[in-house]
């Protein structure tokens, strides 16, 4: 609960941010850009200090910053799965629009004031105004500039977008991160038994419920493939607070809050087996039509066959030993040394551990 706060307040700070820049924008371009249009031209005597033009700004801007970032987090977390895109940003917009309505109508009745100025007299002079709606298009624009960018940077993880808009990666680089492969326990006789359409259904609950924890866990959704969900963590983020191992059991802890659901809808509860492993390898872009970030390197290939070993011994975590000496787990997780594997198409052994709790 304190860490989902704490992302809600991060992700309103960045809202607040981003509207002082974009009401800031705006009335550069709108009082100060053009000076002869009726109801928006500010005569010298009129302007207002840079101090307090700033001022005015973060006023205007910090409620609606609330308030836009209480309408996002509310539905990505509680209507996104249950309602289709097209209802979801139609919904969104209307709210805006409805709220923008009574939050220009006051900053207009500000600037009034601050400007000791009658600008507008009569009860909604908005419905005709052009300066008005010319507004509410700025910031339909501005909005949709906002989900674009929380898009991308829920698409290619947090930071990497601004790192493609600079072309960090058009060439290799090498970077240390950590990997964990999550996939579905007992998957083709559950797939059998539930059918494609039923079974469809479970992963995408499952994988619904995994995405609800990620950011609790600063990880980032690499890819999806059928039933197995790729995870990745830059090195500092996926050792800190042990989150590379914290997150297989906080799925775990998602999973059994809804068994009742789980075993009501399909007749069962899922289970989930993971491998995770680190290293140094090279992240690049690929793609001219459908442009995506791909790591290449070893850590990839041998955290996907430290995954395979599960079943094999009947664990339901695995962990290279290499990076579990980097963590620094409390005292209810258990570790055993399973043995020096030589994983297929490796040359060297490796060491691997099996991870559960108490």
């Amino acid at each position: 609960m304190k860490r989902t706060l704490q992302q809600y307040l991060l992700f309103t700070l960045r809202s607040i941010i981003f509207w002082v820049f974009a009401f800031g924008f705006m009335i550069v371009v709108r009082y100060f850009g053009v000076f002869e249009e009726k109801g928006v031209s500010i005569l010298p005597k009129y302007q207002l200090p840079l101090q307090n033009l700033l001022m005015y700004v973060s006023i205007s801007a910090i409620p609606f910053g609330i308030f836009y970032a209480f309408i996002e987090f509310l539905f990505d977390r509680y209507l996104a799965k249950n309602l289709a895109l097209g209802i979801i940003i139609f919904s969104k917009n209307f709210i805006y629009l409805v709220t923008l309505i009574f939050l220009v109508s006051f900053v207009v009745e500000y600037t009034g004031y601050m400007l000791d100025v009658s600008i507008y007299e009569e009860r909604g002079w908005w419905r005709t105004n052009k300066t008005f709606w010319s507004i509410m298009f700025f910031f339909v624009v501005a909005s949709l500039v906002f989900s674009f960018i929380k898009i991308a940077n829920e698409k290619f993880g947090r930071g990497v977008f601004v790192k493609m808009l600079l072309g960090k990666y058009r060439k290799p680089q090498e970077e240390k991160r950590i990997f964990m492969f999550l996939d579905l326990k007992a998957s083709t006789t559950i797939a059998e038994n539930l059918g494609h359409y039923t079974y469809s259904q479970l992963i995408q609950d499952c994988f619904y419920d995994l995405n609800t924890i990620v950011q609790k866990y600063d990880a980032e959704i690499y890819q999806y493939v059928g039933d197995e969900a790729v995870l990745s963590w830059t090195y500092k983020r996926g050792i800190k607070r042990n989150n590379a191992v914290a997150l297989y059991f906080g799925f775990k802890e998602k999973i059994a809050s809804r068994s009742a659901y789980y075993q009501e809808k399909y007749g069962l509860v899922p289970e989930f087996k993971a491998g995770v492993h680190g290293g140094k390898l090279m992240v690049t872009e690929v793609g001219s039509v459908k442009k995506e970030i791909a790591y290449h390197g070893d850590v990839i290939n041998t955290t996907a066959r430290i995954q395979s070993e599960c079943n094999n011994y009947s664990a339901n975590m695995l962990i290279s030993e290499s990076l579990l000496k980097e963590m620094q787990l409390p005292e209810d997780y258990v570790t055993k040394n399973i043995d020096d594997l030589l994983l297929r198409g490796k040359a060297k052994a490796i060491n691997i551990f099996s991870i559960s709790k108490e």
